[in-house]
């Protein structure tokens, strides 16, 4: 009974897990569009905006929906326009001239 219980929890942690990356690699895609990033970069990025908003599924989600009409949340949007602009100000830095 007790091996059901665990096999039943893990399935159910196995199944959020993929949601939540399938949302992140998602939002990751935006992020690539949107800053003309690379995804390593846009992985940065992300995870950057996620520590300021304490949640990486969500600010993956707020992303996600965005471009097909949803409202990106301000919080979310404030932070990543602060993350792209950092991260535009170093490439540009180390760029040679």
């Amino acid at each position: 009974m007790e091996q059901n219980r665990q096999l039943r929890e893990e399935n159910h942690q196995l199944k959020e897990g993929m949601q939540t990356r399938a949302r992140i690699d998602q939002a990751m895609g935006v992020v690539v569009a949107l800053g003309g990033v690379t995804p390593d970069d846009a992985w940065d990025l992300l995870r950057e905006v996620s520590m300021n908003q304490h949640e990486a599924a969500d600010s993956g989600r707020g992303l996600v929906a965005w471009p097909a009409g949803g409202a990106l949340p301000y919080d979310v949007g404030h932070a990543l326009g602060i993350a792209l602009a950092a991260h535009t100000s170093a490439r540009c830095a180390r760029s040679p001239r």
